[in-house]
């Protein structure tokens, strides 16, 4: 989406963490989320419930990737697979790849634990401005085909 629509794209992962896996204080992270939205054209990528209302607020059209869990858990390993002892580009440095049992238990539990909530904020701008609920790959790859469409007119 940011080369399609030539947008700066923030990866919270690599905003969030500190080496080694160290989270900020919560306070500290909601000010630097604050910071992030600031910006006048933004595209940022990630979770964090905690500051998703923020960011919600701020955007001018939110895309939801509210993809199968099969397809999240396996994209996880592979990227672990690809990423294996070193850091990938969207997290931040010192923050090797790895995977554990607490990580692939919140992926599997997303549908039931996370996603109702992001479907009630979700709720809460229908109408007010743009929501993308991207369910499948195709879904996801008609999305960006549609923004290059729109930029191509």
């Amino acid at each position: 989406m940011g080369e399609i629509l030539r947008l700066p794209v923030i990866h919270l992962d690599k905003e969030h963490w500190r080496p080694g896996w160290v989270e900020p204080p919560k306070d500290e992270w909601r000010d630097r989320v604050e910071e992030l939205v600031k910006h006048e054209s933004w595209i940022i990528d990630g979770n964090f419930g905690g500051t998703m209302g923020i960011r919600i607020a701020a955007a001018d059209a939110v895309v939801f990737l509210d993809l199968p869990r099969a397809l999240c858990v396996w994209r996880t390993v592979k990227r672990v697979i690809t990423y294996r002892k070193e850091t990938r580009p969207d997290m931040a440095d010192g923050c090797d790849e790895k995977l554990d049992l607490v990580f692939l238990k919140w992926i599997w539990d997303f549908p039931k634990r996370t996603r109702p909530k992001i479907l009630r904020l979700l709720g809460e701008i229908e109408g007010k401005k743009p929501i993308f609920r991207l369910r499948s790959r195709k879904d996801v790859e008609r999305f960006l085909e549609s923004l290059r469409g729109d930029l191509a007119s």
